[in-house]
């Protein structure tokens, strides 16, 4: 337990969970498909929020740089380890891991938060019974509490900025008209001052052609109308950003109150940095 809680410590454990619970969600929603922005609408079904934990588990090994082996999800420090997840209350351990080492995170949708504890899964410390058809078994609240090893302390989850959006504003962007740039112009409007990831420009795309086109398009519109917005494809606009203390990324977008009516030249980062 201390070798494996040791190499998870050599690395940034609360950015790469985060990185990972949020790509697990966005893979969930499938916005650019579906248009669905927020796990807990109605749209979702619950089937759907609970896969969040199976694809979080193909996260976690690719963030980490894990191997995906058997017995069970991964070997860490050469230790056999089972990566769980869960956005209710519990975990559900499978009977392979039942006295093995589990990472358990818990994903708090309502709060915006997670946090990863490092378990010794002990049959003792299981709910008594049978468990689920499969097997399986929650884990006790004391030995979560009192037995196991946070490995950080509750973290702030981003939240997908299409979220802020009042029901007005968000039935007139998703509308389908008029078209995406001049839709992808209102959210730029609404969300002055937020950054958007790229995935937030595609699911208000959602079944459309090139969304990041029409976003390019609707940059020059609010350009028009003194509103600069920056990507963080562009070296440019970081430097924008960078200048009003924003640190923007590859992909991310923000439209802030501008003082000329044209945004920055359009030009791309170098290729390392896209």
């Amino acid at each position: 337990m201390q070798l494996v809680k040791d190499w998870i410590h050599e690395h940034p454990v609360a950015d790469l969970y985060t990185e990972s619970i949020r790509n697990a969600i966005d893979y969930v929603l499938d916005g650019a498909r579906t248009g669905r922005f927020d796990l807990l609408s109605p749209e979702v079904h619950p089937g759907e929020r609970a896969s969040v934990g199976a694809k979080l588990e193909y996260e976690v090994l690719r963030n980490f740089e894990l191997p995906k082996t058997k017995p069970l999800d991964t070997h860490i420090a050469d230790i056999p380890v089972d990566i769980k997840a869960t956005v209710g209350n519990n975990w559900a351990i499978p009977t392979e891991a039942h006295c093995q080492l589990c990472l358990c995170t818990q994903i708090q949708l309502k709060n915006n938060r997670h946090r990863t504890w490092l378990v010794r899964a002990h049959t003792s410390w299981l709910y008594r019974g049978k468990g689920n058809k499969d097997g399986k078994r929650g884990l006790a609240v004391d030995a979560r509490d009192n037995w196991s090893i946070p490995l950080y302390n509750w973290t702030p989850l981003p939240v997908n900025p299409l979220r802020y959006l009042s029901e007005e504003a968000a039935s007139r962007i998703f509308a389908k008209k008029p078209g995406q740039a001049k839709r992808l112009l209102m959210l730029f409007r609404e969300l002055e001052g937020h950054i958007i990831p790229r995935n937030a420009i595609v699911t208000v795309g959602a079944g459309n052609d090139d969304p990041l086109r029409r976003a390019r398009q609707a940059r020059d519109l609010a350009g028009k109308e003194g509103l600069m917005v920056l990507c963080g494809d562009w070296l440019e606009s970081r430097e924008v950003a960078a200048a009003r203390g924003i640190h923007l990324r590859s992909g991310e977008w923000i439209a802030l109150k501008g003082e000329s009516e044209a945004g920055p030249p359009e030009q791309p980062a170098p290729s390392e940095n896209r």
